[in-house]
């Protein structure tokens, strides 16, 4: 079994909500703070900087954008956030009171974000043009999104327990998922060409092939809520159980492993591969969690490797 090592640094108060984390392109790891309406950013090795936003922006999911700046959702105040480097920041405001969630990066050199409230997938240009469209589908609470290596922008449908696809001219297909109220939320582009992401009511992580082909696979503890997903650069996927408490990793084959985090409680949500190629996780207790890999030995205490046994459609 695989031995991984996790250790925690303080970011902000226990009240503050860190959320989404990102690799930046200056190599540092920025991270969002839903309650206490600001951006975080930590360099490895350094103490951590903020940013404030104004109240009530509770800003959720951040990337970096084509534009060598940092892009992000403000859930609460219905915009899109931008913040450089050096941390200038502009917010552009949407057409609706949409509620905009998830956000990356596209082949098209824009970037596309999600409408939870509105059953809309957006997309801004770095100048900031919007550009708004509809879902063939209602109350569908369109979550994550992520660019798949198909060109098209893949996202999880929470409420209509479903994978969206759109194209960049906006044609929109709709897969719905095998199991119901599987819920699904986190997602991403997987290292075997396919798309990856977690289902948080259902217990389970799923891979969605370009053919529209699910599969899911079962955690071993079906009550874990598993919240984000992301690739680690070697094969395999990595999540977040926020209500197990840990993280776990996903080889293409089905192999899973599950690793407690170290405080209890620590509701771990974004992930994302660091700078320094260790894997980093935002837990809301206000602290980012380290967590490095080394190869087979072992097992430590407190881990467990299962082989899920797939379900298809």
């Amino acid at each position: 079994m695989t031995h991984v090592s996790i250790e925690e640094y303080r970011v902000a108060d226990g009240d503050a909500g860190p959320y989404a984390i990102t690799t930046g392109p200056d190599r540092a790891l920025w991270f969002t703070m839903v309650h206490s309406d600001r951006i975080g950013r930590l360099v490895p090795g350094r103490e951590p900087t903020g940013y404030e936003l104004g109240p009530g922006r509770r800003p959720t999911v951040i990337v970096t954008g084509p534009d060598g700046a940092l892009w992000f959702t403000e859930y609460g105040a219905h915009q899109i956030g931008r913040i450089t480097t050096d941390g200038a920041i502009d917010e552009f405001a949407l057409p609706t009171g949409c509620g905009p969630f998830g956000i990356a990066a596209a082949s098209d050199g824009a970037l596309w974000f999600t409408e939870t409230a509105a059953d809309r997938v957006g997309r801004i240009t770095t100048d900031g043009r919007i550009t708004e469209f509809p879902l063939p589908v209602t109350g569908a609470f369109p979550s994550a999104i992520c660019a798949g290596d198909d060109g098209a922008m893949w996202f999880t449908l929470n409420q209509a327990n479903a994978i969206g696809r759109i194209g960049m001219e906006g044609t929109v297909t709709i897969h719905p998922l095998p199991t119901e109220g599987a819920a699904p939320v986190g997602i991403t582009a997987g290292p075997d060409g396919a798309v990856w992401f977690v289902e948080i009511a259902a217990g389970q992580v799923g891979r969605i092939g370009r053919d529209g082909r699910v599969t899911e696979f079962p955690l071993p503890d079906r009550a874990a809520r598993p919240h984000a997903i992301t690739t680690d650069g070697n094969g395999d996927l990595w999540f977040t159980e926020w209500g197990g408490n840990r993280v776990g990793s996903v080889a293409p084959g089905g192999v899973i492993e599950v690793y407690d985090l170290p405080t209890p409680g620590s509701e771990p949500h974004g992930i994302t591969l660091g700078p320094d190629g260790a894997l980093w996780t935002a837990l809301e207790i206000g602290a980012l969690a380290r967590i490095t890999v080394a190869p087979a030995c072992p097992a430590p205490s407190r881990q467990g490797r299962f082989q899920a046994r797939p379900s298809s459609r």
